[in-house]
């Protein structure tokens, strides 16, 4: 029987992905948007715009959910909908709140009132953690920095308590940052991959940006989602860590950025004070070793193969 899949934020980086994953193992995927109007952008990127079908929802909405389940009965949920920007979780924490931890509890809810016994995904983030001066492992402390963390450790304790006690199949994975050409714009990464692309062709083109000394753990998404899909097709479902288990100084990822273009980064990125961030996380990485044990799932892509195809893509479509 063909498995089918709902996948809720279909249209952003890792929906898009996922639902690209999935089509490829055969399924059958249902996606949500919560407009008419629906960005599919990234699904004309990887060619898969019009192969499965798109349905508009007010996930905040829980009876629009609930009939959702009732009319598609997928097998496996997905859940990538939310805002997704720390940034913006300052200018905008009741939307923040809403989308994370609102939306959770509505599908978790939802679910339960059902009786949907598939299981189901739900993208947590490495921002539920703060700094960490060792690799964060499942069980680490949580130090949330900001409302979106806030949120998300919220998510993951609702996601929690709906599988102890009421058993659910539902699961977390904590995603560490993951970039790809579909990665939003917004993000710092991006920023300076168009910077190194902007100063080939203009030697006096130049990039303000904050704290060069933060220190992250990059992954490549196409990766990390395979492991959303075996972590969430086990027989004990657990929650899981995503991550290289390595952090990039910002500073170093700019070098090795500006250095595959034969370029000198000090000509064109200026680190000023104003931007930075209050309460910044300097150091965040995590410790994949759970989810490699269980799983036997490792990251293939390392900082420069990330940077290359980056760069890559930046130039294609330039």
């Amino acid at each position: 029987m063909r498995l089918k899949a709902l996948v809720l934020g279909c249209t952003g980086q890792d929906g898009s992905y996922m639902t690209q994953f999935l089509l490829g193992k055969g399924y059958e995927v249902v996606g949500t948007s919560r407009s008419n109007q629906k960005n599919i952008s990234n699904h004309e990127k990887l060619g898969i715009e019009g192969l499965f079908l798109i349905k508009k929802i007010n996930l905040l909405n829980f009876v629009e959910i609930k009939n959702l389940l009732l009319e598609e009965n997928p097998n496996e949920i997905y859940n990538f909908s939310a805002q997704s920007s720390v940034g913006k979780s300052f200018d905008n924490p009741i939307e923040t709140q809403q989308s994370i931890s609102l939306i959770t509890i509505n599908i978790l809810e939802a679910c339960k009132k059902t009786n949907f016994k598939g299981a189901i995904f739900f993208s947590g983030s490495s921002e539920i953690y703060g700094e960490t001066l060792s690799g964060a492992k499942i069980d680490s402390e949580m130090n949330p920095q900001n409302p979106y963390a806030i949120a998300k450790v919220e998510s993951f304790l609702l996601v929690k308590h709906y599988r102890e006690l009421y058993g659910l199949r539902a699961v977390t994975g904590i995603l560490f940052p993951h970039e790809s050409p579909l990665r939003n714009s917004n993000f710092i990464t991006h920023k300076i991959i168009s910077a190194a692309v902007k100063s080939l062709k203009d030697n006096n083109y130049k990039l303000k940006i904050g704290n060069l000394n933060i220190e992250r753990d990059w992954g490549w998404a196409e990766d990390y989602i395979k492991a959303i899909h075996l972590m969430t097709n086990t027989k004990n479902l657990k929650d899981q860590i995503i991550c290289t288990g390595k952090a990039t100084k910002l500073s170093d990822f700019i070098d090795l950025t500006f250095k595959q273009l034969d370029l000198d980064w000090n000509n064109h990125i200026i680190s000023d004070p104003s931007l930075f961030r209050e309460r910044d996380i300097n150091i965040s990485f995590g410790d994949p070793s759970q989810i490699y044990d269980d799983l036997n799932w490792k990251p293939k892509s390392k900082i420069e193969d990330i940077i290359q195809k980056l760069l890559k893509s930046k130039i294609n479509n330039s």
